[in-house]
């Protein structure tokens, strides 16, 4: 089976990496891809908002499925228009996407499904969200409602830094994505994504890790698309999987098929263990990045086999559980100076020895037979290891084999769990 893959970005790598292995996979196309990617499969040019050009495409190079990377063609109806033309996919339809697509909308199935998750109000003018934020305390969460790349979430300390986050929202600050603006409690935990893979009617856990969205060490710094993660999420228990299976994600997906928006695809949960147990902070429609990394690094089967079942209607009924390995897998992102504000682009990158260590491309592009950055994260140091601290020493000691004058890295990626470990060695 010819395959086509939606994306560009580290996540994307690390599927492309994982599907090519697949002995389903005869040939792996990705539109756009980017260097690292292109060293197992083809990377081809396709405007993707474009739906006809993409269906043209499949068609013309025999495409039996199509695995779509991003939120974005999701949430703009790639996956309605593929399956119109008979093209199985793997990823929501729109109105199905809308879980990620729509802050406010999943705020309001939670509180409809008796979902828990944290306080909330919707607005959508700034005067209305002014006054409403008194009565939620601080810190306070502001949410842009739409699509923000990971980065329209702002946990104001003080009232000054909610109102200057809501006249940002409104004001344009992230285009149409804060045209409505959700404000939420503060939730007091330890957060950790967990994934499932849904066929629409049936669903299977795929797995956890805990992801660093801050810029700097300590958690200091602006909100990122994540500067590294590790899996599993040793925090995340069975037992915690088992309530959030049962309480949160079951009944989004009987939701969602009830009211005629059957969800097939992968869900992203990001959880906050409070002290009242794991509630639903919010719904990403495609696996996490740089979560997928470690996952894909840990993962045993057949992607392409697992992503099928997904995208065929009751495909994983008596499905067993997706198998991961055990110990861990961290990575570690490097990102552009300057990011996660206007990244330096162009800085030469040079690899070298390192070791057991996968990189997976995620901003880069090749200038004259030279790599160079050519985005704000830009490359995923990723390493196994037996426990958290095994993993992050490998990680780290690769990123040290790597000469990138004009990048950084965040050097604490995974320190709580190290810390949990010291403590119990």
């Amino acid at each position: 089976m010819n395959i086509l893959l939606i994306g560009s970005g580290g996540r994307e790598h690390a599927l492309a990496w994982r599907l090519s292995q697949s002995p389903v996979c005869e040939k792996l196309f990705a539109s756009p891809g980017n260097p690292g990617i292109s060293e197992c499969a083809e990377c081809v040019a396709i405007d993707v908002a474009d739906h006809a050009a993409v269906v043209d495409f499949c068609r013309a190079n025999s495409i039996g499925f199509v695995v779509v990377g991003p939120e974005a063609p999701l949430v703009d109806g790639l996956g309605d228009s593929l399956r119109a033309a008979d093209i199985k996919v793997f990823g929501p339809n729109a109105n199905a996407a809308v879980l990620e697509g729509s802050k406010g909308f999943v705020k309001d199935l939670c509180a409809r499904e008796n979902i828990p998750t944290a306080a909330y109000a919707r607005h959508s003018d700034k005067a209305s969200a002014l006054a409403d934020l008194a009565r939620f305390g601080l810190p306070v969460v502001i949410k842009a409602d739409g699509l923000a790349a990971g980065k329209g979430v702002i946990i104001a300390e003080t009232e000054a830094e909610a109102r200057d986050a809501i006249d940002h929202m409104f004001g344009g600050g992230f285009g149409d994505a804060g045209a409505e603006v959700v404000i939420e409690e503060f939730m007091t935990g330890e957060e950790v994504s967990f994934f499932a893979i849904s066929d629409g009617t049936n669903v299977v856990p795929f797995g956890s890790a805990q992801d660093h969205k801050r810029v700097g060490d300590g958690d200091t710094g602006p909100n990122t698309g994540g500067m590294g993660a590790y899996s599993p999420a040793p925090v995340f228990t069975p037992a915690l999987e088992a309530e959030v299976m049962e309480r949160i994600i079951q009944p989004t997906v009987k939701a969602m098929a009830r009211d005629g928006r059957p969800y097939s695809g992968v869900f992203f949960a990001g959880l906050m263990l409070t002290a009242q147990g794991a509630k639903l902070i919010e719904y990403n429609c495609r696996f996490g990045d740089p979560e997928c990394q470690v996952l894909m690094m840990r993962f045993e089967g057949d992607l392409v086999e697992l992503l099928l079942a997904a995208a065929t209607e009751g495909g994983l009924a008596g499905a067993e559980r997706p198998v991961l390995s055990d110990g861990y897998a961290l990575t570690i992102v490097m990102a552009a100076n300057g990011y996660p504000g206007t990244p330096e682009k162009g800085g030469a990158i040079a690899i070298g020895n390192v070791g057991d260590a996968r990189i997976f491309h995620a901003g880069t592009a090749m200038r004259d037979g030279q790599l160079v950055a050519n985005g704000g994260r830009v490359l995923n140091v990723t390493a196994s290891g037996a426990m958290v601290t095994e993993a992050q020493a490998a990680a780290y000691a690769a990123v040290d084999a790597i000469d990138f004058p004009t990048g950084f890295c965040r050097r604490d990626i995974g320190w709580r769990e190290v810390v949990r470990e010291k403590v119990q060695s």
